[in-house]
């Protein structure tokens, strides 16, 4: 990434780490899940480098942003990326959101219609009332707290084993993510969570759902979305998991960039 541009900026009320790849193409702001950080659409931006000008910021309470006390509910987030919206001033953007990022930016698009031309989930959290109380009494945030006695090395080892089909850059760069992510981030899983059905109706512009084999999206899912709002329409990207742009980033790419191209001449 030592050729893309590293920089901050005031959104929101906090301040926003970004990546940018640069260059007089589509913008496309790339938003990461839970524990992530916008390092972690690395492999994948180097596959879209060439065709789209990419903005992968950190969300707040991961990597290099601010991390408030508290705030960390989805129309946070979604107010800090139309923060860091204007604060670049962009307009006439293509979201791309994965898990906690796929529901901030269908939020952030439903919030602010005017700003978007396209948006892309990618097996977004998307759940029912009951799915988002078992998450929400799971251990998902006690598993992060334990991570503050492991060292980068060992968590690297911890998520070889997990992993071995994903790539070594992509390994380390989510265990850099994960250590740089603050406790109180995992607020966003307290329910209730926006509802996703009335999003997806009331969004105006041409999106895609994009989801794995082994992951939160279910085919049946993905059918009720696309129902609800004919705008939509989705795929399928065999053999991943919810992390489907580490385990198919190649894959990925191509979707994406055959979506994109797909909006020009709708």
């Amino acid at each position: 990434m030592a050729h893309w541009k590293n920089a901050f900026c005031n959104a929101n009320g906090i301040t926003l780490h970004y990546s940018r790849t640069g260059g007089d193409k589509p913008v496309l702001i790339l938003l990461h899940g839970l524990a992530a950080s916008g390092a972690c659409w690395t492999e994948v931006a180097h596959l879209l480098g060439n065709d789209f000008d990419l903005i992968m910021p950190d969300a707040r309470g991961h990597g290099r942003s601010t991390v408030p006390v508290s705030g960390y509910g989805y129309p946070d987030h979604a107010n800090d990326v139309i923060g860091l919206i204007h604060s670049l001033k962009l307009s006439s953007t293509i979201l791309l959101g994965h898990s906690m990022g796929g529901m901030t930016s269908a939020l952030a698009a439903r919030l602010y219609p005017g700003l978007f031309r396209g948006i892309i989930l990618a097996d977004p959290t998307f759940l029912t009332p009951e799915m988002q109380q078992e998450v929400y009494t799971s251990d998902l945030a006690s598993q992060h707290q334990s991570l503050s006695g492991k060292t980068f090395e060992g968590l690297v080892s911890d998520l070889r084993k997990r992993h071995p089909h994903r790539s070594s850059q992509t390994i380390e760069t989510i265990a850099r993510a994960r250590l740089q992510t603050a406790l109180a981030a995992f607020d966003v899983l307290t329910p209730p969570l926006p509802d996703y059905k009335t999003l997806v109706s009331a969004l105006k512009v041409p999106g895609l759902l994009i989801f794995g084999d082994k992951g939160v999206i279910t085919s049946r899912v993905a059918g009720e979305t696309q129902r609800i709002n004919p705008l939509f329409r989705s795929e399928q990207i065999p053999e991943a998991g919810h992390g489907l742009h580490y385990d198919q980033p190649a894959r990925f790419a191509a979707v994406i960039r055959s979506f994109i191209l797909s909006m020009a001449v709708l």
